[in-house]
This record gives structure tokens, sequence and C-alpha cells, in this order.
């Protein structure tokens, strides 16, 4: 409650799903992007004619974030464990070890890591998994977008 009794409004939060993939992989791939604030929507797609599942699955999420024009409460929605174990567990041990792996081998997609990084740092993100194919009607849609912008690529 506010000071003057007057009930203050639930805090606004950003919703994201997001999804991407190759066919081959490596080959080429598309990705996509459902943000959703209260009524409003918006729909983003990108596509890489040689590419990997990974590749796309973080460019979906890193160019979602970055559409945001100011620092948010945002839940990401992904079918990527790679994605959601990334940014929540393994990055930490990455920057400690100055971005290598177990292996002592350099991070894969580094420069991705980074843009994600980067653009989800004014925010406060909660990052939920979701299992994809499995009849969730918005992580459907991301896929949907993704495969339509890898398919946009005449492939």
């Amino acid at each position: 409650m506010a000071s003057d009794g007057v009930a203050a409004p639930a805090e606004a939060v950003v919703e994201i799903w997001t999804d991407g993939g190759c066919k081959p992989n490596p080959g080429p791939g598309g990705w996509g992007a459902i943000l959703r604030f209260g009524a409003h929507e918006k729909e983003m797609t990108g596509a890489e004619p040689a590419t990997t599942n990974n590749r796309m699955e973080l460019t979906a999420a890193a160019a979602a974030l970055e559409a945001l024009n100011k620092p948010c409460r945002v839940v990401i929605h992904t079918d990527s464990e790679y994605v959601r174990n990334g940014v929540t567990r393994w990055v930490h041990g990455w920057v400690r070890n100055n971005w290598r792996n177990a292996a002592k081998e350099p991070v894969a997609n580094y420069e991705l890591w980074q843009r994600l990084l980067a653009a989800a740092k004014p925010h406060q993100i909660e990052w939920k998994w979701v299992r994809g194919h499995a009849g969730n009607t918005m992580n459907e849609r991301a896929d949907k977008l993704a495969t339509a912008a890898r398919m946009g690529l005449g492939r």
C-alpha cells in the first residue's frame, strides 16, 4: 500500500518467448521472439545462411532484450537449456576462468554470450525453461517464426 492508503499498481512485467534453430545443424537457421507487455505484442525474426541451433537460440534472446527501450522486469521463456543454463549457471565460471569452459577451451559463441549479457544487464530477468514442441502456445508461435525466417532464406 502506498502511504496515502491507495494500493500501488503491480509492477509491470515484459514476457518474452524465444526460439531458434537450423536445418540441418549447422546450416541455414532462423530465430523468432515474441514480446508481450500487457495487451501489446511484438514479433521479431531473423535468419542466417550458415549457423547453428545454439547461435540462433542466443540471437533470439539477445535481440528480444535489445528491443526493450528501458530497464524493466522480464520473464524470458526459452526451450533452450543451453541458453538458460548458460546465462543462469555456467557464465559465472566462464567469467572466473577468463571465458574458458571446464575443458579449458574457449567458450563457444563467446561474442553472442557477450551480446546477451550486455542486453540483459539493465533488466531484472527471470529465465524460464519450457519443453519445446510440447503444446505451449507461445513457444510454438516462436518456433513458427524461427522456421519461417529460416525458410525465407530459400532453403
